[in-house]
């Protein structure tokens, strides 16, 4: 049987750098099957030297990914994901740049073959706090930040860095319960974005991780309650952007657990699997320590 396919919503206003980071994204799949899903083809300008074929309903990416257009129908759009042989290992949804990505995220949850794996929200670090405190903009922007579990801080790279710094001090205020990494020119590790790939059963983080980013998979995990390890990991201000793996429970079932922000999301597994859970976190900022006393048992 299959695993769902995680499904991520990214999200941010016109101009945030969304169709940059989603064409780091792809050129950097490494073999991941990605599928992307916009409103209109028109609104995602794929890089020309990433295309290999391209129709009214579909793009074929290099590397094995692809971009659909899916009009006014998501879900069918989905549905025809699912169907296909080989299914795509994760969907991201870009949102329109005035879209709310929660409203987006809700009809995940009504669709067999997929789970919500977390809503991305990109804010520009030149002009959010300007949007936001626009008359008319304002309202749209700060309820697509209050959506996100990971808010990605674009365009550092046009700003000094206490610039940096005061505008994820605002980003953190506005949404607590949100992860916030920056970025320039889009270039974030794929695993911070679609979460981590399970090779054989083991959790493996993307070998391009940059350097202002670490991994740490931890295997050595007794049995424990699934949900409480997953909310302690996911609320316990240790430093983790995303988490996901396999533990057992006292009872042998196993449960996959996913960690997006403080989001999380706790499953049966379809099938025995190697129990370990790879967490990625800020360089210095993931508190492995901690981690791994929690996944020793004091969390669950």
């Amino acid at each position: 049987m299959r695993q769902d396919i995680p499904v991520i919503v990214i999200g941010g206003y016109l101009g945030a750098g969304k169709t940059t980071l989603l064409n780091h994204l792809l050129r950097h799949a490494d073999g991941r099957k990605i599928a992307i899903l916009v409103n209109e083809f028109g609104d995602l300008p794929i890089d020309a030297d990433l295309i290999e074929a391209k129709d009214d309903e579909m793009i074929a990416i290099s590397g094995g990914c692809i971009c659909c257009s899916f009009g006014s129908d998501m879900t069918v759009a989905l549905i025809k994901l699912a169907q296909l042989d080989p299914a795509p290992d994760y969907v991201v949804i870009e949102a329109s740049g005035v879209a709310m990505p929660a409203a987006v995220a809700a009809n995940i949850s009504f669709l067999d073959g997929f789970n919500l794996g977390g809503v991305v929200v990109l804010a520009d670090s030149e002009r959010i706090r300007a949007q936001a405190a626009d008359e008319y903009l304002g309202d749209t922007m700060l309820r697509q930040i209050s959506d996100a579990d990971l808010i990605v801080q674009t365009k550092i790279d046009l700003i000094s860095s206490d610039v940096v710094q005061d505008v994820r001090d605002w980003l953190g205020s506005a949404n607590p319960k949100a992860q916030v990494v920056a970025t320039a020119q889009g270039r974030l590790p794929p695993a911070v974005i679609l979460g981590v790939e399970m090779v054989a059963g083991q959790p493996q983080a993307s070998a391009h991780a940059d350097a202002g980013y670490e991994s740490r998979v931890f295997s050595e995990i007794p049995p424990c309650d699934p949900i409480k390890l997953a909310k302690a990991l996911a609320t316990g201000a240790v430093g983790i952007i995303r988490a996901k793996g396999f533990v057992a429970d006292q009872a042998g079932q196993n449960w996959l657990i996913q960690i997006v922000g403080e989001r999380f999301d706790v499953t049966l597994a379809k099938a025995k699997e190697h129990i370990a859970v790879v967490c990625i976190g800020r360089k210095g900022a993931l508190e492995t320590g901690v981690i791994g006393v929690m996944f020793a048992g004091d969390a669950g």
